[in-house]
Formats: structure tokens, C-alpha cells, sequence
């Protein structure tokens, strides 16, 4: 989840589903995981949290395409991937809590640099603040799901891994560690 922290969040809004990819962190509080968010406040999705006792979040793994040409026998393509369904409750995150939320996710995504919410003026952080929501969802149920070519012979799923590797895209060469 957390390398793949930019995830799509699923809503119901009375009358059909309604979704948005959003930066999440997750945070892991011993016997409770969060995943904590925000948005533009002129994304209506965040509005349909009241209405949700459970939203969605899909945080996307590496995938890529398998072509049949790399079994040993005649196939279909194929899509091989990793996802990670999280469900939960949402609410909505103010004040010093929403303050310390984004303050937090600056710190890590700016790592060594010198750029911390806390050093710039205040009436921007405060505007920029005012223009967002911040949303927590307390997680429920955990779903993982992968197609990883599980369901080859030892030799079509070593020469996939080997394919893959003689691809020049990160995707590819993700999916092949995974399967490794």
C-alpha cells in the first residue's frame, strides 16, 4: 500500500458510484489502520461521506501485458497485476489534526529538502487548507488480489519472468520480481 500510495477512492453518491485518485497515506496504529487523504473542496466526493458507511480505496500494484507467445502451447493474452481493495469508514479531518495530517506527508515526500509546511507563511498554508478537505478512513477489510501467472507450468512462468525482464519498462520488471 505504501508504495503505491496514489489510489482511487470509491463513493456512492445516491445515485451512482463516483470515484477519485487521490494521494493516501496509511498509517498503522497497531491494532488499527487508517488511511488518511484530501482533496480539492471542489471534488464533490468528499460531500458523499455522510451518505457512505463504507467507501473503497484500490491502490494499484505493478501490471503489465503477458503476451502467448511466451507459452509453450497456443493461448489468449493475458494481464498479469497486483491490487490491494481497502474498505472502511470515512470521515472528514479539520483543524490541527488536518494540519498535522498534511504537515506530516510534506515531511515525507520532501524528504531531504527544506520545504516544510511550517515554514511558510501561515495565511497561505491557511488558504491553501481552506481550499481542501481532509479525509480519514478507519479500515475494516483488507481484499489483495494478483494475477502473477500462478496458474503456469514451471517452464511458461520462468520464461514470463525471463520476458519480462527483457522489457525496458518498470511495470514489466516489477511484475517479474513479484513473481520471483
Amino acid at each position: 500500500l505504501r508504495q503505491n500510495e496514489f489510489a482511487t477512492l470509491v463513493t456512492y453518491d445516491g445515485e451512482k458510484p463516483t470515484a477519485s485518485h487521490l494521494l493516501m497515506e496509511v498509517v498503522d496504529e497497531g491494532e488499527k489502520l487508517l488511511v488518511n487523504g484530501h482533496m480539492s473542496k471542489a471534488n464533490p466526493l468528499w460531500k458523499t461521506f455522510e451518505m457512505n458507511d463504507e467507501v473503497l480505496v484500490i491502490f494499484h500494484g505493478p501490471h503489465t501485458y503477458i503476451s502467448p507467445t511466451w507459452y509453450n502451447h497456443v493461448n489468449v493474452p493475458t494481464w498479469n497485476y497486483q491490487a490491494v481493495h481497502v474498505y472502511g469508514s470515512p470521515r472528514i479531518v479539520i483543524g490541527d489534526e488536518y494540519y498535522a495530517m498534511l504537515s506530516r506527508l510534506i515531511a515525507r515526500h520532501e524528504g531531504g529538502t527544506n520545504y516544510r509546511m511550517e515554514s511558510l507563511p501561515q495565511d497561505f498554508v491557511e488558504k491553501q487548507m481552506n481550499g481542501t478537505v481532509g479525509f480519514q478512513i478507519n479500515v475494516t477489510r483488507i481484499e489483495a488480489n494478483y494475477k502473477l501467472s500462478q496458474n503456469r507450468d514451471d517452464e511458461d512462468y520462468h520464461n514470463i519472468i525471463s520476458r519480462l525482464n527483457e522489457r525496458q519498462d518498470e511495470m514489466s520488471h516489477a511484475v517479474a520480481d513479484a513473481m520471483e
